[in-house]
């Protein structure tokens, strides 16, 4: 066929693509010659047994994608996943169009170190294909610097989505950014506006997903993209706090981000972070998919970034003459309405996010004195949380640590913890069993009390369903006998 291997050899060695756990990736650049890219990659699809699919026809990308086998031989892995294009004229000038050094390389699909079926070592050693790669600017060189550098002055005007596709590899990839990169990304940050919400908001929540997210944040800051994504951050900039908390609003944000990842990555043998509940039930959840391809914990993150969102339009003294932030977390939950759904994410995650935000001091607030929170207080936070009253607490952990950071008090913070930890206790002790139905009916209230339908039987039955989370009711007679009492 005549095509070209893209983009598959950082790291200086061809990749495994059959090693790795969750997606492997490959990207082929399809000759001229070809006539049509779309059947090229249903021929491959049929011999590959999987399916092919328009990728981006803007650009002519189609892509194939493989799943692992039911059982045996990989069948841990991820799907393999290949992107087919057409480049025009020859394959340098092909590469002068891509982005960064890194992913400006090639090698010809007939050599002989991609045609063995078997290699002796896998995966295959440089030695012996580095002389046969198409490599024009060095990005080879680069992979073994560890940093990404632009093929030339004008990648991000070309797409200016690769502004945020540049400090993303690099924080996956644990490489950094060559100095002229970062400053060409300065100069053209105010493009970013030009790029569609959905990419933006994929680039970012790639960002967050990944590990040390808050030094991520930090770059794009000094890259003065963060503030163009999420512009409400700015006016969090430099606004001091009461001496409860160490940092000002706009980097006790940022720490938040921080907490929220360490304590969804289990106790690592910390005494700090072994004292928040974590269990493989725990660590299933916070890897559970709720929207748009991302995962719980990444979702967490994107609400501890945005929390305190509105501190600085609610900031003022009290009748005390003390500085509060009063009602901040429900005009957060307004503000990051908005801006989640300019960003395009899901109805889903705008709605957790936003829950999130309004209730992150909640499960803080339900203590009183050392006592822990009553059953009917444990009832109505996960009735009004709903779906994330879980991630709302460790939202509070993080919260806590962050307002903390490091003048933590290792008692204050074990105490806080643990009735952090019964809340989700008494929370899956409340927790009706599967199936379980209600002691009664509205019908059976309307009939038993000689009510008319309106919103006093949505009162009974939610005042039945608390006595009964109590403790206090068990039976369809008390539920009866106390709506009896209430009406």
């Amino acid at each position: 066929m005549g095509g070209f291997l893209r983009d598959s050899l950082l790291g200086g060695e061809i990749a495994d693509f059959r090693g790795a756990s969750g997606p492997r990736d490959m990207d082929i650049a399809v000759p001229p010659t070809v006539a049509s890219v779309e059947e090229l990659g249903r021929e491959l699809a049929g011999h590959l047994g999987g399916v092919c699919q328009p990728h981006n026809l803007a650009r002519g990308v189609y892509q194939v994608i493989v799943p692992p086998p039911s059982e045996g031989v990989g069948c841990d892995e991820g799907p393999l996943v290949v992107d087919l294009v057409r480049y025009h004229d020859t394959i340098n000038e092909d590469m002068d169009r891509r982005d960064f050094a890194v992913n400006a390389m090639a090698l010809p699909l007939d050599h002989p170190a991609l045609l063995d079926d078997d290699p002796d070592e896998w995966p295959i050693p440089a030695a012996q294909w580095a002389n046969d790669l198409v490599d024009p600017f060095g990005g080879r060189q680069d992979v073994y610097r560890k940093q990404i550098r632009t093929v030339n002055d004008e990648v991000f005007r070309l797409d200016p989505g690769r502004l945020l596709r540049g400090p993303r590899l690099a924080g996956q990839l644990r490489f950094m950014l060559a100095p002229e990169t970062a400053r060409q990304i300065r100069r053209d940050a105010l493009q970013l506006e030009k790029v569609a919400p959905e990419r933006v908001r994929d680039e970012f929540m790639l960002i967050l997903a990944g590990e040390g997210a808050r030094g991520q944040l930090e770059v794009l800051d000094r890259l003065d993209l963060l503030c163009r994504i999420i512009p409400e951050m700015e006016l969090t900039r430099g606004v001091a706090q009461p001496s409860a908390h160490y940092w000002d609003v706009w980097n006790h944000n940022l720490h938040t981000v921080e907490y929220a990842e360490l304590i969804t990555r289990g106790h690592q043998n910390s005494a700090i972070y072994s004292l928040a509940p974590w269990n493989e039930e725990v660590e299933a959840y916070f890897a559970e998919e709720v929207g748009d391809g991302f995962t719980r914990r990444t979702v967490l993150k994107l609400a501890g970034l945005l929390h305190d969102i509105a501190k600085p339009q609610t900031k003022g003294p009290d009748k005390t003459g003390r500085i509060r932030f009063l009602g901040h977390s429900e005009l957060g939950a307004e503000m990051v309405t908005e801006r989640l759904t300019r960003l395009r994410f899901s109805a889903r995650i705008v709605s957790m996010v936003a829950r999130m935000v309004e209730h992150h001091l909640r499960p803080s607030q339900l203590r009183h004195g050392d006592e822990d929170p009553t059953p009917r207080a444990v009832h109505r936070y996960y009735r009004d949380v709903s779906d994330v009253a879980i991630d709302t607490i460790y939202l509070a952990m993080a919260d806590y640590l962050a307002a903390k950071g490091p003048e933590i008090v290792a008692d204050r913070w074990a105490s806080h913890a643990r009735m952090l930890g019964n809340l989700l206790h008494a929370g899956r002790e409340q927790a009706p069993a599967e199936g379980a139905r209600r002691l009664v009916t509205g019908h059976d209230l309307m009939q038993r009390l000689n009510l008319p339908p309106g919103p006093q039987i949505g009162r009974l039955l939610e005042q039945i369903d608390e006595a009964r989370a109590a403790g206090e009711i068990s039976t369809r007679e008390e539920a009866l006998a106390l709506a009896d009492g209430l009406k």
